[in-house]
């Protein structure tokens, strides 16, 4: 009823000024036009003359990013953002196409291992002149791994969100029953352990579950044992070289001594099942199933699983922490995660790094990891009490502390899948370790083909 007298008030107004024009001299009644017209065009104008912030997010970070920006935008009046949620399957694909078609949002997630070719590309803003305006000890908050994966050629292209990387998740109790009452700190001790748990769980159970078809820890091991994996400037395949194969054949062994299960990511029914059955004790993994196993394993399993960091080889040795951070030595492992970018022909970039600026603080990281589980890229967000209290994030704090990156060149996506390819072709035997290695380095030059003719050309650092 309320709404039916608004309606015909503003009618019945409507119509007196109608009648009020239409008595008035010409130029009278044009000025009157004129005033009416601004007037009414101001009605709502708090809210046309905000700034909206085009911001693309990747998975459940796009849907629960959305619970911190009240506050972003209570602090910043004139600032609203507009968030867009991407599956990570697509987002790749959809970066690159809005690139193309120069519909870029103004903010955007990237997978840090994307960023060479999206700088590559000239798509975001270098963010070095906005950083000289931060605390000088801002940066060295973030964890130095990381945060290298988002600078290339001396240049800052992004910042680190939230920060993933691999390590152990394994079973306390069967590693004891095995014997291992301490856990093992090298790779050779582990592999002592996993002989020992393979034998005691007979010939339909394995020690240590692996995807023959991730690259991840042949990618890891190699870098533990100092291969550079790319030669000459990133131009050439360098797989064969002693390292890199070294650290190859450690991996294969650990297929064909029996040790894991030659299964790809489809063949596994239900890990979690197979974890809390005993089918397997040793998990290579990232920080995103800690509340998986959380959620997903039976209560009579939950005090007796745990996590680790990577151990090193006997020859070269773990790494030591950092001081404060325990007595334990670690092995590297990989520097993963998302970081945040401007888009370099955004009109509204100064709005953007506002946002940034605002997702980057630490108490932002911290609430961001209670909402998602996703493990913040600041050192300080680390005090929070949720992750002070979880003995499972721990190890991964250990872990971010020795991490390494991977090429920074736009073609290592293409390049990591041919590693998964050779190496799964490895595994089951289908072709040696010479040939597996060489073919590798083989359809690696291919991939770099563009890079050598560009960098011959002075095209490309």
């Amino acid at each position: 009823m309320g709404a039916v007298a608004g309606d015909f008030k503003a009618l019945a107004q409507t119509a007196a000024i109608a009648v009020t024009l239409f008595f008035m001299p010409s130029l009278i009644r044009l000025l009157f036009a004129v005033l009416l017209t601004l007037g009414l065009s101001n009605c709502g104008s708090s809210t046309t003359q905000a700034v909206v912030v085009e911001f693309w997010a990747m998975g459940q970070e796009g849907e629960q990013v959305k619970a911190l920006l009240p506050e972003f935008e209570r602090r910043h009046p004139g600032l609203r953002v507009r968030v867009q949620q991407i599956p990570w399957s697509a987002a790749h694909e959809k970066l690159l196409t809005a690139h193309a078609g120069d519909a870029m949002p103004d903010l955007f997630q990237l997978g840090n291992t994307w960023i060479p070719e999206f700088v590559a590309l000239r798509a975001v803003e270098p963010l070095d002149a906005r950083l000289r305006a931060w605390p000088a000890d801002a940066l060295a908050d973030y964890f130095p791994g990381i945060l290298a994966t988002n600078r290339l050629d001396g240049q800052t292209y992004a910042l680190p969100w939230y920060v993933d990387t691999r390590l152990l998740f394994y079973r306390t109790d069967l590693l004891a029953a095995a014997g291992f009452a301490d856990l093992p700190t090298t790779w050779e001790e582990w592999v002592r352990a996993m002989t020992r748990l393979k034998a005691r769980a007979g010939p339909e159970r394995h020690a240590i579950l692996l995807s023959i078809n991730e690259w991840q820890l042949p990618v890891i091991l190699a870098l533990q044992r100092g291969a550079t994996l790319l030669r000459d400037r990133d131009q050439y395949g360098n797989f064969q070289e002693p390292r890199f194969r070294e650290a190859f054949l450690f991996y294969l062994g650990l297929f064909e001594q029996g040790l894991a299960p030659p299964v790809g990511n489809t063949q596994m029914a239900n890990l979690y099942q197979e974890f809390a059955s005993g089918a397997f004790a040793v998990y290579v993994s990232g920080p995103w199933n800690i509340g998986e196993f959380g959620r997903r394993l039976p209560a009579a399993v939950q005090p007796y699983w745990n996590t680790a960091p990577l151990p090193g080889f006997t020859d070269f040795p773990p790494l030591p922490l950092e001081k404060g951070l325990g007595v334990r030595a670690v092995g590297a492992s990989l520097a993963g995660g998302a970081s945040l970018a401007l888009s370099r022909t955004s009109p509204r970039r100064e709005a953007a790094w506002k946002l940034l600026e605002f997702l980057a603080e630490p108490a932002q990281q911290a609430r961001f990891y209670q909402l998602t589980g996703d493990l913040p890229a600041r050192q300080s967000a680390w005090a929070n009490p949720a992750l002070v209290g979880n003995r499972y994030a721990q190890a991964f704090r250990q872990q971010l502390q020795q991490v390494r990156a991977t090429p920074a060149i736009p073609e290592w996506e293409r390049i990591a899948n041919k590693l998964a390819y050779h190496a799964e072709r490895a595994i089951r035997r289908q072709v040696s370790v010479d040939e597996a290695l060489a073919a590798l380095d083989r359809d690696v030059d291919r991939i770099l083909e563009k890079r050598r003719w560009l960098l011959s050309r002075g095209l490309q650092r």
